[in-house]
This record gives C-alpha cells, sequence and structure tokens, in this order.
C-alpha cells in the first residue's frame, strides 16, 4: 500500500547552439545536450523525470530562429524523449513550444508514460502578455493525468499567479501537481501545495533552485547552486488533517502504530501531514480506524458553524 515514488527535477540552463551550423545540426546538439542532463538522474532510477518550460529552446536565438529551429525540430526531441522514457521505464514531463497542426504555436507540457506514448498535453492557459504578442496562443483546459503511481496535473509557469487555475485543481485530488518553469514564484508554490493539498514538484530553467514541496509546504527536496538536478523519493500514502479535535487521536496513532505512521507538522498552519510508511495498511485505513478528521472536511464544517452563528 506504500506509494513510494522516485521524482527526479532538473534545473538545466538553457543551452546555447553554434550560431554558423545548420538548424537540422543544432538539432542533433540539443539532444546532445539534453542527453547529459537525462544522464545525472537515470543512474538513480526515477519513476518521473521534470524538465523546465521550453527546456529545448536554443537560449542564444532570436524569436524568430527559435521558430524555424522548432519548425526544424519538429517531433525528434519527441520522439527522442519518448525512447528514454521508454528505455528507462519511466515519466518524462516534456515542456517546449509547438507548432499545432493549424499553424498556431502554444507553450505546452506533454506528459510522456513508461512505454514512450503520451499521456497527456497541457497547453500554458496563462502566457504572458509578452508570449501572447509572439503569437502564443491561451490553453483552456486544465490536464490531469492518472499515472500507475498517483494522478497528477500539469502547468507552466506564468499559470502559478492564477487563482481560478488553483481551484480547478484544487477540486482534482491530486497525488502530484508538475511545474514546469523559468519563474520561480517563490511563497506561491508552497501556498499551491497546501491549498491543493498535493505534492508540488518544480522544475525551473537557468539553475534557479527547482524544489520538492509536501502537502503542508515543506520542502522534502531541491536542486541547489551546484547541483541542478535531484531525486528523492516521495510517499504518495499522505492525507492533510487539522490538529484540532484530532491531536489526542494522533497520538493514539502514534503509540499503536509507531514509526510506521508519521506525522509531519510544518508549524503555524494547524495541519500536519499523516502518512503510512508499511505495506500492511494505508493511511485511509488509519483514518477510518481512529476517525480522523481531514482538513477539508473541518473547513467546510467551520464555514457551516459561521454561517449558523452570524451576527444579525
Amino acid at each position: 500500500m506504500v506509494k513510494n515514488v522516485r521524482i527526479s527535477t532538473i534545473a538545466l540552463k538553457y543551452y546555447s547552439l553554434n550560431p554558423h551550423q545548420s538548424l537540422k545540426d543544432g538539432v542533433d546538439d540539443m539532444i546532445e545536450y539534453l542527453q547529459g542532463q537525462l544522464n545525472q538522474v537515470l543512474c538513480d532510477q526515477p519513476d518521473l523525470i521534470v524538465l523546465p518550460e521550453n527546456c529545448d529552446q536554443p537560449a542564444n536565438y532570436s524569436n524568430e530562429k527559435k521558430r524555424l529551429f522548432y519548425k526544424e525540430r519538429g517531433d525528434r526531441i519527441l520522439n527522442y524523449l519518448s525512447n528514454v522514457a521508454n528505455n528507462h521505464q519511466c515519466y518524462i514531463v516534456y515542456s517546449t513550444t509547438r507548432e499545432a497542426a493549424n499553424g498556431t504555436w502554444l507553450n505546452t507540457s506533454r506528459l510522456i508514460d513508461r512505454q514512450g506514448n503520451i499521456a497527456g498535453t497541457y497547453n500554458k492557459n496563462f502566457p504572458t502578455i509578452y508570449e501572447s504578442k509572439s503569437g502564443i496562443l491561451s490553453g483552456k483546459d486544465i490536464t490531469v493525468v492518472d499515472c500507475d503511481f498517483g494522478r497528477v496535473g500539469l502547468m507552466i509557469c506564468f499559470d502559478l499567479n492564477f487563482e481560478e487555475l488553483k481551484i480547478k485543481y484544487a477540486n482534482e485530488n491530486l497525488d502530484v501537481l508538475l511545474f514546469s518553469s523559468t519563474y520561480h514564484g517563490g511563497l506561491m508554490q508552497p501556498y499551491w501545495a497546501y491549498s491543493c493539498r498535493t505534492h508540488f514538484v518544480g522544475s525551473i530553467g537557468n539553475f534557479i533552485p527547482s524544489p520538492i514541496i509536501s502537502p503542508v509546504g515543506k520542502q522534502i527536496a531541491s536542486t541547489t547552486n551546484y547541483y541542478g538536478f535531484v531525486t528523492t523519493t516521495v510517499n504518495l500514502d499522505c492525507e492533510v488533517i487539522h490538529i484540532d479535535y484530532n491531536r489526542k487521536k494522533i497520538q493514539e496513532v502514534k503509540e499503536k502504530y509507531g514509526s510506521k505512521v508519521t506525522i509531519s507538522d510544518p508549524g503555524y498552519i494547524g495541519a500536519v501531514l499523516i502518512s503510512s510508511e508499511t505495506g500492511e495498511f494505508s493511511i485511509k485505513e488509519v483514518i477510518e480506524e481512529f476517525d480522523l478528521e481531514l482538513v477539508d472536511h473541518y473547513f467546510a464544517k467551520s464555514v457551516q458553524n459561521a454561517k449558523a452563528n452570524m451576527e444579525g
């Protein structure tokens, strides 16, 4: 029942190509560069690898030349990453600018599954005004994929600023939210993780620290200024519960199950993450056994209480 998943995130530097080489040779060089980046984590045998927004954009090309590069590239890099996913039996998030069949342009993240197939496609819902002026169209839907390890959602960069998108994902009961970006977002990252009750995986270009965050906003692991990649094991068999009316029950859980159950307290928010560390039982079974109240149930009751006791 333990839902451990190995997650790698790569904060690669955007690669500059030889300006004098052909576009075809440039695509070859970009594939070789991405191969070197992936090799840093493939030895850890991850279940999931997340790459940054526009991970294959040539850093030294103008917007016009980037479009020519993307046209020459076509699906070559997608096909390369699909082969990697299939050969190493892992999921890969590939984020790039792509031309749609009708000739329009989109900022897209694709989730490639363990067999090398496209399991989900997300188009950035909120491109920047600068992007829109350059011809990038806005996506209109969220993307949720049921992977063999859990339920994941995809988002890109500037999306992190928009509450309406967060609310949609918060209603999807996600296990992991995958964030490919060139922008960090600061406090918004743990805010989204906690608000959506999900693990949050950031992959941010140009060596910007890219964290893996728990559903209570605690950083589990991160890339650094020295190493632009990190792999860690994340336990998805967990739930967020509120401390109110649960404090005594939490102690009873620990007294019965000890290290088989972990309580992670980030402090200051009145909520903790409770996780099962054993295959003997799931955390849902523990919650039912001890009648623990999930944080969202408690907040819903609190809203009802406030309305029932409203002044005037």
